[in-house]
Parts: structure tokens; C-alpha cells; sequence
């Protein structure tokens, strides 16, 4: 009898070695090489690189990157029009020893290793020289490690994209191969990295994605158009956008900015300038200049975004959601392209216990939430489906840690109060717009119209139950909100972006009691139901509005949410709303009031906040289909009185502060909120509608 042979199941793989954080930059003597790229590795091997592949004479000189064209005329030598030749023979380079001394020995190496040296390895150093003069000399001639090339998503020369359990490469399969220091294998389809035991990456050259490479083109049309501003700029960007949304990594990007080194994504940069532009006038050194071209600047960050799309990185991330932030560039096509790009390189992924570094993973979770942010606000915003499913979204919620730009956390004990300050506004930014989210999928999806519209005249009590879930969510996250988040908790003079979170409140609470006016039938609708519903959403609106009524310079200078100006515009629809849903002619005149005592208060913000412009268009457009509405009658007494206790309640006037008071409006909106609660309506009206619910929840 043949024997029988027990074959051993294939041991897992262990999991992938954690990369230790990078420390910060240290100098390296200029001379000494960086670990070059594959590609470059490749290229050293020959003994000499053919013609085509030497840089030509015009870069050998600047010390550039060449880039040449089918043309055979490199980019920068096309650019400033002069002839590419190849003629020259290459200068020998002199090595300065870490004690100061100096050699006469010419280097050996090959002439295919790149330098380390920040100040020449740019292709764009010949278009900064106003920057460039103003830094010390030791600054250009040390190298900055490149902590960036040890990523994953923010590799100069490569790009990734993630493997998902559903494609072609399995991961056990995966498992079987060589895996090197970095946690990499090759294969036929790209080097693939592996973060966890069975969470993969391919990775691929830059150069091996057939698109035009005018990179150094378009830095080199930024650095023209900014001019001389652009560290300005930098400082502004860092100061008013940075604290609010931290999407950067802040550090590492002004380290190597202030070292000279150019090499940043092109779109990401154009962004950070167009953003910053909003407070040109605000700087006496800038304004006493002409203000860079905007449209030249969006256009050319919008093109090249195109193409740094077509490899995969975090900086086109970063690059398309800061262009977002400007409300005219604000497109849902560009959001829908970011989720599915962030979605490529793993965002949706929890990657807390990823093999890289520590910097890296806080940064992705950062980011993670402001694309989550950014695709739930632009489907309000566009009454759109949202594309980010709760299901396949495994990100965990960011902690104050994850802000922390030094790894040693005893760096950071107490930050600026500005930047703590903004952390805590991102921080409850994220908290309300899964409340929002929850919200939209309640009452504004496909499935949830189609229950609603089955529901018939039961569908007012359908609504109501199902708002009221989500309205105790919303109260018990408004009244936990730290102190330093309150309207009132700003120093004069001193801006503070309090405002988009409050805003976004509003529109929540709005969006929920638009649905609920929808869906009242007068002729239907119980006479005092439709009073009590009607009575909380006249509540709301006239919150909002003194909301508005008390923005001061201190908030309307500062960074506002890219969702603010459909925010605006929404409190404006929803009084439309009450106004052509009026049952009387008194309640109509209220609103019309109130709608152009609303229109004067937009008109004088957005002379400060010219952003502003696009709520009041929205408003205009309304007040304009309001002409249509036809002549109300009086009031008619209603059939049924109210409880008892009803008439002890505060009235909407009493309710109504004036512009002058200086009492919390944050309270003042609570208030009002509890001014009306129809727990005591529901157990009064014995109302069932084939199972559903009759609790009614305002």
C-alpha cells in the first residue's frame, strides 16, 4: 500500500515590518548621493548613457532635470528659446569634506547619479531667484532627506494604486513572493508593497504612464504669474486655510520650501496660491502690488490636475480638494473624481497599522475625513447621491494625535491657541456631517422618497418619526460643543472661522424641516399638526436669519467651508418655501419681509465676502418665481385649540432677539428650538397609519 504523504498548508506570510517615522531633515555635505530611484539604478549600470539620455548643455549648466521632447528639444530649452545642443563636455565636480577642507580629486561617479543637492536638482531654481537671494548660502547647499520618497502616496518619481480582495491578484497569492526591506516584490503588473498581511499596493514610474510631462512647464508659468509673492503667499495660506483645514503636512512642506527646494505638485501649489489670494488685501506689503492673475492661475491648476490624476498620488488629492474649497471652482464632477482617486490610493481604508510611516498615516486620516466631508456636503449642495458608502468606509475617527506634525508628541504639548483652536472646528466638522449624511440618506434618498410617497396622507407621521432619531443627535451635538467653538469665543480683530461650523448646523437643521413642510397636505394635514410644524420650521428660519444678522468682519474674513455659499442660499430657499406654502395672506406678507430683510443682510456681507454673491443670486432667483404666487386669503381661525399648556410657550416674536442684543445666539437658537416640541401633540392625536409611527419628533 502506497503511503501517504500529509502536505503542509503554506505558512502565512508575517506581517510587513512597521517603517519607523522618519526624524526631521538633517544636513548632508553637498556631494554625498541620495538612494537613487529604480529607473536611475538601471541607468548606472551602462557605461556610458547614449546621447539622447545626457542631459544637454543648457540643463547640464542650470544643473536641471532634461526633459526632452520627440522633437529632441528639451522642455526649458524650448521654453526659453534657445538652441539644445550636446556639445559640451561635462564640468568636474569638486567634493567638500564633512571637515570643511576641500578636494582637487574630480568625482568619479557616474554622471547618470543625481545630485543631493536641493539648490540644483530643481527644475524650476531659474524662475525663483527672488526667493533664492533671500536665503542664507549653507541653506542651498545641504540635502533634505527625501522623507517623501519613502512613502507611499507621496513619492516623487512613482505612484500607487490598491489592490482590492476582488481583483485579479489574490492576496495569499501575493504572499507567496520575495519581499525586500521596504516591503516590496516585484512582479509583471509593478512592484507590489505590502502595508498589512493582506492589504497590497502596485506600484508604478511616473515615466511609465504616457502622458505629457510638462510639469516643469507649469511651475514655471505658477512661479510667473505669482512672481515674487509666492512665499507671502505660503505664509498666508499656512496662517488663515491651514489651522481650519489641515490637509498638509505643514512641516515637511515648509522645510523643504525654505531650503529651496521646487519640486511640489503643481496644481496643489497653484491652489495653496489661489486660496491665500483671498487675503491679498489684507497684507500691506501685498497690497500695494498688482494682484497675480486668478483665472490664469485656476486655469493652470485645473490642467494640470487633469494629468497628475493619471497617477495616483495624495498631492492630486490635496490639490483638487483645495480648488474645491473655492466655491466657483466647486463641481461635483471634480468631487466624484476625487473619491474615486482617493479610493485608488486606499483613503477608504483604515490604515492605522500600516507598514509606513507615522507621519504618513496621520496625514491619510486627516485626509481621509476631508474627502469624506467634501463628497457629503457636495451631494447637499447638488442633491446628488453621495458616492462614499458607509459600508466599505473604514476609516477610524481622528483624535487630537493625529494633528500632531513631530512624532515626539512632547514637541506639541501646547500649540498655538489658533491652531488648537482650528483642530477642535475640523475635529466637530467631521462629528456634524455624518449627522448631515444621516439626514440625506433619511428623507432625501431614492428609497426613502419612494416610502414617503407610499405612505400617502400618513407620510407627515412617517417623516416626523423618522426625524426625530436624528433631531436628538443634532441637539446633544450642538449643546456639547467646546467653548472655543461658540460664535462668541473670537478676539477682535482677529479672525476666526467659527462661522462655517454654525452654518453647517443651520442647513442640517433646515434640510430636516424642509422635508417635514413637504410633506404637510393642507387639505389632508390636521389643522393643529400643520400648526405645530409649520409654527417650528418659522422657528428655525428666523434663527438662521440671526445668525447671519450677527456675523462680524472678524468672521466674514475668515476661511469659510466651501459649502458656505449653498448654505447661505439654503436658508433664503427655505423661507421661499414657507412663503409659497403659506395657508394665509398675514403669513405670506411675514415671510416676503422677512426674505428681503434677509436679501439687504447677504448684499452688505459680500461686500466684505464677496463669496457671498452666489447665496444672493440664489435668493434673487427665488424671490423672482415668488412673483407668480397667487393672492392668499385671510386667516382662518383654527377648529382645533391647542393644549392647555400651549399658550404658556414663548411666542415666535418673543422668541425673535434683535440685531442689537449681545446675548449667545448659539443659545438663543436652542432656545427656540425647544420652544416647540410635539412629544405632548402625538400623544393627543390617535393618528395610526398601517404600522407607522405617529410619534411625532420636532
Amino acid at each position: 500500500m502506497a503511503a501517504v504523504m500529509a502536505v503542509q498548508p503554506l505558512a502565512p506570510r508575517p506581517s510587513p515590518h512597521i517603517i519607523a517615522a522618519w526624524p526631521p531633515p538633517k544636513p548632508i555635505i553637498a556631494g554625498k548621493e541620495s538612494r537613487p530611484t529604480h529607473k536611475q539604478t538601471e541607468q548606472s549600470n551602462s557605461a556610458a548613457r547614449a546621447r539622447r539620455e545626457r542631459p544637454c548643455d543648457g540643463c547640464r549648466r542650470r544643473k536641471s532635470k532634461c526633459v526632452l521632447q520627440e522633437a529632441r528639444r528639451c522642455v526649458l530649452c524650448e521654453f526659453h528659446k534657445q538652441d539644445c545642443t550636446f556639445v559640451e563636455n561635462a564640468q568636474p565636480r569638486k567634493r567638500k569634506l564633512d571637515d570643511g577642507s576641500k578636494s582637487d580629486t574630480p568625482s568619479k561617479k557616474s554622471p547618470t547619479t543625481t545630485t543631493s543637492s536641493t539648490a540644483s536638482s530643481s527644475p524650476r531654481q531659474q524662475y525663483t531667484t527672488p526667493l533664492a537671494s533671500q536665503l542664507p548660502a549653507a541653506s542651498l547647499q545641504t540635502h533634505i532627506p527625501s522623507t517623501v520618497d519613502e512613502s507611499l502616496s507621496l513619492q516623487r518619481h512613482r505612484h500607487c494604486k490598491y489592490l482590492g480582495p476582488t481583483t485579479g491578484l489574490d492576496a495569499s497569492l501575493i504572499g507567496l513572493g520575495c519581499f525586500n526591506e521596504k516591503n516590496e516584490t516585484a512582479s509583471q503588473v509593478g512592484d507590489l508593497r505590502q502595508v498589512t498581511s493582506s492589504e497590497y499596493f502596485s506600484t508604478h514610474a511616473d515615466a511609465d504612464v504616457p502622458i505629457p510631462d510638462d510639469e516643469a512647464r507649469a511651475l514655471a508659468e505658477i512661479d510667473a504669474t505669482v512672481g515674487p509673492h509666492g512665499p507671502g503667499l505660503i505664509d498666508i495660506y499656512f496662517r488663515n486655510v491651514h489651522p481650519s483645514y489641515p490637509i498638509l503636512q505643514k512641516k515637511v512642506f515648509l522645510d523643504r520650501h525654505r531650503r529651496g527646494d521646487r519640486q511640489f505638485n503643481p496644481p496643489l501649489l497653484a491652489a495653496m496660491y489661489l486660496l491665500a489670494l483671498d487675503w491679498w488685501s489684507h497684507e500691506p506689503k501685498l497690497a500695494q502690488h498688482r494682484k497675480p492673475d486668478t483665472a490664469r492661475l485656476e486655469y493652470i491648476a485645473i490642467t494640470s490636475l487633469t494629468i497628475a490624476m493619471q497617477r495616483p498620488k495624495i498631492s492630486a488629492v490635496q490639490a483638487g480638494l483645495l480648488l474645491l474649497q473655492r466655491s466657483k471652482s466647486s463641481t461635483w464632477t471634480l468631487t466624484v473624481q476625487l473619491v474615486a482617486l482617493g479610493q485608488d490610493i486606499g483613503l477608504h481604508l483604515d490604515c492605522s497599522d500600516w507598514s509606513i510611516p507615522l507621519w504618513e498615516r496621520r496625514l491619510r486620516k486627516r485626509l481621509a475625513w476631508a474627502l469624506y466631508m467634501q463628497d457629503k456636503w457636495s451631494a447637499l449642495m447638488h442633491g446628488r447621491p453621495s458616492h462614499i458608502n458607509v459600508a466599505d468606509w473604514a476609516v477610524s475617527s481622528p483624535t487630537t494625535e493625529d494633528f500632531q506634525e513631530d512624532v515626539s508628541p512632547a514637541k506639541e504639548d501646547s500649540p498655538d491657541p489658533e491652531i488648537a483652536k482650528g483642530r477642535t472646528l475640523f475635529l466637530q466638522m467631521i462629528a456634524l456631517t455624518s449627522i448631515m449624511a444621516e439626514v440625506c440618506a433619511t428623507f432625501y434618498s431614492q428609497s426613502a422618497k419612494a416610502e414617503y410617497a407610499r405612505a400617502g396622507r400618513f407620510a407627515t407621521q412617517l417623516v416626523l418619526n423618522r426625524a426625530k432619531p436624528v433631531q436628538i443627535k443634532l441637539k446633544d451635538w450642538f449643546a456639547k460643543l467646546p467653548p472655543e467653538c461658540k460664535m462668541d469665543a473670537f478676539t477682535p480683530k482677529q479672525l476666526s472661522s467659527t462661522g462655517y461650523l454654525h452654518l453647517g448646523y443651520f442647513a442640517t437643521e433646515i434640510s430636516i424641516h424642509r422635508r417635514i413642510v413637504q410633506s404637510l397636505d393642507p387639505v389632508t394635514a390636521d389643522p393643529y399638526m400643520l400648526y405645530i410644524c409649520r409654527s417650528a420650521a418659522k422657528t428655525r428660519l428666523i434663527s438662521a436669519m440671526d445668525f447671519v444678522n450677527r456675523l462680524r468682519p472678524e468672521h466674514l474674513d475668515a476661511f469659510w467651508y466651501f459649502a458656505s455659499t449653498s448654505n447661505f442660499a439654503l436658508i433664503g430657499t427655505f423661507g421661499a418655501l414657507l412663503m409659497a406654502t403659506s395657508p394665509a395672506r398675514e403669513e405670506v406678507e411675514f415671510y416676503r419681509w422677512r426674505l428681503h430683510e434677509f436679501k439687504w443682510t447677504l448684499s452688505v456681507s459680500a461686500k466684505k465676502a464677496n463669496w457671498i454673491s452666489g447665496a444672493l443670486e440664489m435668493l434673487e432667483a427665488n424671490l423672482e418665481m415668488l412673483k407668480g404666487l397667487p393672492e392668499k386669503g385671510a386667516a382662518v381661525p383654527m377648529k382645533q385649540a391647542p393644549p392647555a399648556q400651549a399658550p404658556s410657550r414663548p411666542r415666535l416674536e418673543e422668541l425673535h432677539g434683535s440685531e442689537g442684543e449681545d446675548d449667545d445666539d448659539d443659545e438663543d437658537a436652542m432656545e427656540m428650538q425647544d420652544g416647540y416640541d410635539l412629544d405632548t401633540v402625538s400623544e393627543e392625536m390617535d393618528v395610526d397609519a398601517d404600522g407607522w409611527s405617529t410619534e411625532l419628533a420636532v
